[in-house]
């Protein structure tokens, strides 16, 4: 195993060892502080054994995932001038971007969640910022990613397996800023069901660590494998019946970093196999909400997003956490089997 390979497993474990480690500090900070969640009145009768559940949880693998970046991201390149070549031809200022912008893209985006999660906190109900403010701001943040990247010479230029580079020109932009907010609030409406977020973006972030890797590009790698070693180590917490919540916090931290990892190896393209799951919850609450409009009240969904119908049909947290997370394997396996015979490698 070459020195990024030996990287790319350090932040597995250090970022999995921070954040469940933190575990022990945060979650008694949260209950002493009173943060605990608040039950929507509209959503499953079962859940409301769930009220005071401490929320905000997230920041236990933000902190984890943040510190293991700052430590092993700056090794990496300070090593990589003893890696091969193919690697350094990655290392443009472009890429450097992705990744430092990327970062920063999970970090504003769980600032967003934070400020919501505390509103909410305050004011003791299931209501934070408003959807026009939620939205203004996440479009800000996505929208400052993008012109970070235009300014290191981002330009209309994707690749997708078996076409290869595409140029889709000025539309690449108002595309892309749709993805990243579209995206970024699927993951945050997976988060519904004990250890269903997390675990569904532990096995999207080990597909990225595959072919961050297969592509050569070992500083997504470290980060791709920070973020599942985070999520596993939150998991410990988090799997059912969950001892904390990862609020907003922590799903649109998740969410943010998702997108950067896909446009960092500049294949946003894969968040749509890769975010099967995260696409389908969003695509559930939508034509929930539209039927029931068109219709004058019925339903396609017993409830929306869909994990929560198939709780309405008797699933388990559990089963439905196992069969998402397959699905989600599924589609990652896919989706490394595109990139290695896609001729898209290098």
């Amino acid at each position: 195993m070459n020195t990024s390979g030996i990287l790319t497993v350090c932040a597995a474990v250090l970022s999995f060892a921070i954040t469940a480690a933190l575990g022990r500090v945060i979650i008694p900070m949260l209950q002493r502080l009173k943060f605990g969640q608040t039950i929507k009145e509209i959503g499953p009768k079962w859940h409301e054994s769930k009220q005071g559940t401490p929320t905000m949880g997230g920041i236990m693998f933000v902190i984890g995932i943040i510190l293991t970046v700052a430590v092993l991201i700056p090794s990496y390149f300070g090593v990589s001038s003893s890696v091969n070549s193919a690697i350094l031809s990655n290392e443009s200022p472009l890429y450097r971007t992705r990744l430092w912008a990327g970062i920063f893209l999970g970090i504003s985006y769980g600032a967003i969640g934070f400020l919501d999660d505390y509103i909410k906190i305050v004011k003791k109900r299931n209501l934070g910022l408003t959807s026009m403010q939620k939205i203004i701001l996440q479009i800000a943040v996505a929208a400052g990613y993008l012109v970070a990247l235009i300014i290191s010479g981002q330009g209309g230029d994707t690749e997708i397996p078996f076409i290869g580079h595409v140029n889709l020109g000025v539309w690449f932009y108002p595309l892309a800023l749709f993805i990243i907010v579209g995206f970024v609030n699927a993951v945050n409406l997976t988060d519904g069901v004990d250890g269903l977020a997390t675990s569904v973006t532990f096995f999207a972030a080990v597909t990225f660590i595959f072919i961050a890797s297969l592509r050569l590009m070992f500083g997504m790698s470290i980060v791709a494998a920070a973020v599942a070693g985070g999520c596993l180590g939150f998991l410990v917490w988090n799997f059912f019946p969950a001892k904390v919540f990862m609020g907003d916090t922590g799903s649109l931290f998740l969410g943010g970093l998702f997108c950067a990892l896909a446009f960092g190896i500049n294949m946003p393209i894969l968040i749509i196999p890769v975010g099967i799951i995260y696409l389908c919850e969003a695509g559930s609450v939508m034509l929930q909400v539209a039927y029931f409009k068109l219709t004058h009240g019925k339903r396609i969904f017993k409830m929306s997003p869909i994990h929560h119908h198939f709780e309405m049909s008797g699933w388990s947290e559990i089963k439905i956490v196992t069969v998402f997370s397959a699905i989600t394997i599924l589609a990652g396996v896919i989706s490394v089997l595109c990139v290695i015979y896609g001729g898209i490698l290098l």
